[in-house]
């Protein structure tokens, strides 16, 4: 990886107004994005549960409500349901399991959000800055993780780099003393009206903290009238209250109702669905969240600190701070919450590596801390590839030492550079050792670990003892295992039940088949037996629950014919 290193960090000093950045920047996202689009099936539980929504909308031909089988989704807005129906609906995949459509939103998200971070970085800072800066965000190991689940965050990203690029744009220009223009606050509005219907209140929030922040700063707010609040509200809300008009209608209210009482003020005052972590999680978790970026994390807030005084730094310490804060303090903590501050964490962290060309900030002690964790995690990754196979399966997979190798080669790439003082050409080579080491990943190793896709694995049994195709050859009824994924993988009809709902269901006849969990087995045999329902196993599957944190091993039973 070494030998070219020279070569790609002159690529990142580009010429200005030329597509070339965004080329580089594209082919960056798609080397991280596109590996096992195709080949990672249904991810418990958030992915499933948004696909199968997805593709009831176009089987109900019902635009307005969400549904998770028979269950109203009552938790997030429409607009990525309706993203991901457009891109099934024109690749005509709805009668399969096919993936990759459903998850094209979030790699299109993914991308804009780069291509935003760079071009509206590249009016606040150098155009090398921005570039690095873009690159550093779509290489971050969260964001390569959201472009391969279909769910809201990766589109609700590009929302979020064009509403607070637009925002950053009228607040530089107002201490400039540029004249006020109507595109930038066009911009903020369209993008708010869109990330309402994405995700609901949590991009408002990041721009209110976000200007609040700058307010208290600055000690004036007369500037926030650039943005002609009047009229941009009532653009946001002829973007976002059709639908909202619509769902009002059609639920009687109770979607709002169950929004806010049932998913977002259990997240504010508890740990909803146990995921509850202390406050410092995030300040944590960000050394592998923001891999490989996060060698520079620490110096650069640190820069941005004392850099306060110059505007640019002092509005994305106004977009990372308060957000971050915020939610540090909410109890429920999933790892995508912050984000959204993940652009100016990442226009901080590139302007601090073209800075230690000239001031000493990589040779601090904290820095040098920051380093040693940071090889920390990369040995932690490269680690977590290599034992998935021999832990799950018993056996080492030869193609997970490819990417753990290279996250060696990449930890000597930076130590090396770093030691001789090229802070850009150790940014560029912990970039090229996160393609290096993600794009395989993705694409083989972990769609290769058999025991942790166990829908998958029920799907393809259901199909061979049908003799065809599963959702179409046979019902299905399920037993205790009742994730998402395996309705998705089977079909909506994919009957979830109990042990006597499952004897009950082949009692019927046809063709039928109970997929049983082991753990209630004895149940439904002794619910069969007291029905006098004959049946037979066909086959069994093994496999790790991984959304429980335990083995299952799932039986196939049809009614015996004899």
């Amino acid at each position: 990886m070494h030998l070219h290193l020279d070569a790609f960090e002159r690529n990142v000093v580009v010429e200005k107004k030329t597509l070339r950045p965004y080329l580089i920047l594209l082919g960056l996202c798609l080397l991280l994005y596109l590996p096992g689009q195709c080949s990672i099936p249904a991810v418990d539980r958030d992915e499933a549960r948004y696909v199968q929504a997805s593709r009831q909308m176009l089987e109900d031909k019902d635009f307005v409500r969400i549904r998770f089988q028979d269950e109203p989704r009552h938790k997030k807005p429409v607009g990525i349901y309706w993203m991901q129906a457009a891109v099934v609906r024109a690749a005509g995949t709805l009668k399969t399991d096919a993936l990759w459509p459903y998850r094209l939103p979030s790699v299109i998200g993914a991308v804009l959000a780069s291509m935003l971070t760079f071009y509206f970085g590249r009016r606040w800072f150098a155009e090398p800055v921005a570039l690095l800066g873009a690159a550093f965000l779509a290489g971050s190991l969260l964001l390569v993780v959201e472009a391969h689940l279909a769910k809201t965050d990766a589109m609700q990203l590009a929302a979020a780099c064009a509403v607070q690029g637009a925002l950053g744009t009228v607040y530089l220009a107002h201490r400039r003393g540029d004249p006020a223009r109507w595109a930038a606050p066009l911009v903020f509005w369209i993008a708010m009206g869109a990330g309402i219907l994405i995700k609901g209140p949590v991009l408002p929030m990041v721009s209110l903290l976000t200007v609040a922040a700058l307010c208290i700063a600055d000690r004036q707010v007369r500037w926030i009238g650039r943005l002609h609040p009047l009229a941009g509200l009532l653009v946001a809300l002829l973007i976002a209250s059709p639908w909202m008009v619509s769902i009002y209608r059609a639920t009687g209210g109770s979607f709002f109702t169950e929004a806010v009482r049932g998913d977002l003020l259990p997240k504010l005052v508890g740990g909803h669905e146990s995921h509850g972590a202390p406050p410092g999680t995030y300040l944590i978790l960000v050394f592998a969240t923001f891999w490989p970026a996060s060698v520079f994390v620490w110096p650069a807030v640190a820069r941005g600190g004392s850099g306060r005084g110059a505007p640019e730094s002092r509005y994305l310490l106004a977009w990372l701070l308060p957000t971050w804060i915020v939610f540090e303090l909410i109890p429920t903590k999933l790892p995508h919450y912050v984000l959204p501050t993940y652009p100016a964490l990442a226009l901080l962290a590139a302007s601090a590596v073209y800075a230690a060309r000239t001031e000493p900030i990589l040779g601090t002690r904290t820095a040098r801390v920051n380093r040693v964790v940071w090889t920390a995690v990369t040995l932690a990754l490269a680690a977590l590839i290599v034992s998935v196979s021999p832990v799950l399966e018993g056996r080492l997979a030869i193609a997970s030492l490819v990417p753990a190798l290279c996250g060696l080669v990449a930890i000597a790439a930076v130590w090396s550079a770093l030691g001789r003082s090229r802070p850009v050409r150790a940014a560029v080579a912990a970039l090229a050792g996160a393609v290096l080491v993600l794009a395989p990943t993705f694409f083989s190793v972990f769609p290769g670990v058999t025991p942790l896709w166990l829908s998958r694995e029920a799907a393809r049994t259901v199909a061979q003892i049908s003799g065809g195709d599963a959702g179409k050859a046979s019902a299905v009824a399920a037993v205790d295992y009742h994730e998402p994924s395996l309705v998705f993988h089977l079909g909506t009809e994919t009957n979830l039940t109990d042990a006597a709902g499952a004897a009950a269901f082949l009692e019927k006849g046809g063709n039928r088949i109970a997929v049983v969990a082991d753990r209630r087995l004895e149940d439904f045999l002794k619910e069969a037996a007291r029905r006098k329902v004959p049946v037979q196993e066909r086959a069994s599957v093994t496999g790790f629950n991984y959304t429980k944190g335990r083995w299952v091993t799932l039986r196939f039973y049809t009614r015996d014919a004899g």
